[in-house]
């Protein structure tokens, strides 16, 4: 960057964050490589530690306070100087092996701060500020004696203004992290809420866009937010308890803490000039360690077949459910859509009751007699399908390793693991010894009931995709999920990794009509909406949920049987949170085109403009006269016209696929 535009820069952003006085520590700053997101680090006269962002020379926080509760009467937060700081930059590359993006530039300029209490102890601040945002993660120091522990983070959020927000009000902790992000103001947030990961805002600032977040949670207690209680805007940390010792959030045995200290999570500010710019962002996944797996060929991206969300519909097998000729059926279907692998999900294995409830009794590893299950891997291996199955994890937790095991020797490709429900320190350390046991068996995972992404996929790519989202499975006894909900997810859930929605519902009825049905569930909206689903929202494990029967010559099951579910690059061509989005992923040579909206018909003009010059062809799956109906047609693309004309249905949308 040119000096004068630095000292410009650093120029306007003094005229826009409030300074410390005279009698204070001069403020650290540190600027992005681009130079829009800029943070600055600041002590008052009373020795607390804030930092403050910007975002192309306007504030998006002030100064905001930093700080641990280590015990009910101990915290870090007064009484501080900094002792030492040091700068680093870093500009690299590295691969992902299934993701909105198969390589991502990890470019980021880092300060780490020392801060000593009056006390003498060392509170380490790392603070890295990215084209894309800005990360600060704590540095806890090494207790003289006994364990390591943390009550509360004391880190805010503090907003200049009231800030229109999207937020998921979870209320309590314990729970599968599935609800609807409502909209609501800044000034509406209370101290009472329990707000879920991530809290998505527009700044008043033209259409810049700030998402908090958090990455690389390991050894650490999942982090929630709540409303401020002291008559400013903004939001506050909250992390969630441990089971044992609910008045303390994490606690470490002194021999497991690092003589320099221990790093918590990534506290993560993602920032973009509009809410699609966070949708492409790989900030989450950057501020993970990479993979150890060294050969990670075996992890295979795909789509599956299911047989739960349908009820286990097979209409031409006698007597449908779970046994072999059922799941013979799905397979079949797998293969006749070019389908990767067939997901066999609760009720499989003895014990299992069928519908999510645990038994102590049940045998994890021993198929009910029904099902023929070293059969049904053989028969599926024959016709180029692989074989998922499902577990209740308090059934697995026990005897992981010999359960994972057992299943790589069987030829299990996969497991989805169910209701965990929980992101205190105990499940957070369950899901690390999980990826760390699948990685040394080959097995690739689903995590189902579980909390929010943070990132964990870079470091254990087999982690494929998981839920904590309100997906498909809802329509079969609510009619929560709207073609607006539908809307909202991709600038919000999305935003922190892959999603397991389970699209491909094929029983599409208008929001007016749709019916709730337990066995052969209707979904709201067309079916060219559902088709855009497998381009829009991000699971490199993507299901196609419905029953194999209405797959059968039924219009868009090719595009299905077409479009992948792992990406080489992603980009965010127009979209508003709640009422549309157009999503571009590129595989390979060919691009595909997602597009989605709410409950009102729009027609969108789509630049083309990150197509190479030469001419395209544009295969086109989008709505027809009713719901049920897709109108497939083709197009050239010249190189002198950039533009795709979209008319989508009220909770329409339209599948693209462009080919040279």
């Amino acid at each position: 960057m040119p000096i004068h535009r630095t000292l410009a820069l650093i120029a306007l952003l003094a005229a826009t964050l409030p300074r410390a006085s005279a009698a204070e520590a001069a403020p650290l700053r540190l600027q992005s490589p681009d130079g829009k997101a800029v943070v600055e680090l600041s002590l008052d006269e009373g020795g607390h530690a804030h930092y403050a962002v910007a975002w192309n020379g306007q504030p998006v926080l002030l100064p905001s306070p930093l700080g641990v509760q280590l015990g009910e009467d101990d915290r870090i937060e007064r009484g501080l100087r900094i002792v030492a700081s040091r700068r680093s930059e870093s500009d690299s590359t590295y691969a992902l092996v299934a993701g909105k993006a198969s390589r991502v530039r990890d470019h980021y300029r880092q300060m780490e701060v020392d801060l000593a209490d009056t006390q003498g102890r060392r509170l380490g601040l790392v603070v890295r500020a990215y084209d894309d945002g800005i990360a600060l993660r704590y540095r806890l120091p090494l207790p003289a004696q006994g364990d390591l522990v943390v009550k509360e983070e004391l880190t805010g959020f503090v907003f200049p203004r009231d800030y229109a927000c999207w937020a998921l009000n979870l209320g309590r902790f314990g729970t599968s992290h599935e609800g609807e992000y409502d909209p609501i103001a800044a000034s509406r947030l209370r101290p009472h809420h329990l707000i879920e990961l991530p809290l998505v805002c527009g700044t008043g600032q033209g259409t810049a866009t700030l998402a908090i977040a958090e990455a690389d949670l390991d050894r650490y207690a999942g982090m929630y937010l709540s409303g401020r209680g002291d008559g400013r805007l903004g939001v506050e940390a909250r992390l969630s308890p441990r089971l044992d010792t609910p008045q303390l959030a994490v606690r470490l045995p002194r021999g497991e803490v690092a003589r320099d200290g221990h790093l918590t999570p990534w506290r993560v500010l993602m920032l973009g000039d509009g809410p699609g710019a966070l949708v492409e962002s790989n900030l989450i996944s950057s501020l993970n360690p990479p993979t150890p797996i060294e050969d990670t060929s075996w992890i295979r991206p795909g789509k599956t077949a299911w047989d739960w969300w349908s009820g286990g519909l097979a209409p031409d097998v006698p007597e449908p459910g779970m046994n072999t000729a059922t799941i013979r059926r799905y397979i079949d279907h797998a293969a006749a859509l070019k389908l990767e692998y067939m997901l066999i999900d609760d009720g499989w294995y003895a014990g299992s009751t069928g519908n999510g409830r645990y038994n102590e009794d049940a045998d994890i590893t021993r198929p009910i007699p029904q099902l023929d299950l070293p059969g049904l891997i053989e028969y599926a291996r024959q016709r180029g399908v692989g074989i998922w199955v499902w577990a209740h994890w308090r059934s697995l937790e026990p005897r992981m390793d010999a359960v994972f095991a057992q299943y790589a020797r069987m030829g299990v490709k996969g497991v989805k693991v169910d209701f965990m429900d929980r992101d205190d320190q105990q499940m957070v350390e369950f899901f690390h010894r999980m990826m760390r046991s699948s990685a040394r068996h080959r097995l690739m995972l689903n995590l189902h009931g579980a909390y929010r992404p943070t990132g964990l996929a870079r470091t254990w790519p087999q982690y494929l995709t998981q839920e904590g989202v309100l997906g498909a499975e809802n329509n079969k006894w609510s009619r929560r999920i709207t073609p607006t909900h539908n809307l909202v997810l991709p600038f919000t859930r999305m935003l922190l990794g892959p999603m397991d929605y389970t699209p491909g519902g094929f029983r599409n009825a208008t929001p007016e009509a749709f019916q709730v049905h337990f066995q052969g569930p209707q979904v709201m909206g067309t079916r060219a909406h559902q088709l855009a689903m497998f381009v829009v929202y991000e699971s490199p494990l993507q299901m196609v949920a419905d029953s194999p029967d209405v797959y059968v010559d039924a219009a868009g099951a090719d595009f299905i049987a077409a479009v992948p579910a792992t990406w080489d690059e992603t980009r965010v061509l127009a979209g508003e949170i709640g009422r549309y989005i157009v999503v571009a992923r590129r595989a390979g040579e060919d691009w595909y085109i997602g597009a989605m909206t709410d409950e009102t018909a729009r027609t969108l003009e789509v630049p083309l403009d990150f197509l190479a010059d030469a001419g395209h062809r544009a295969t086109l799956w989008h709505d027809g006269q009713a719901p049920t109906d897709v109108r497939r047609e083709e197009r050239r693309i010249d190189a002198g016209h950039r533009t795709l004309k979209l008319d989508l249905s009220p909770s329409g949308g339209a599948a693209v696929r462009l080919t040279r």
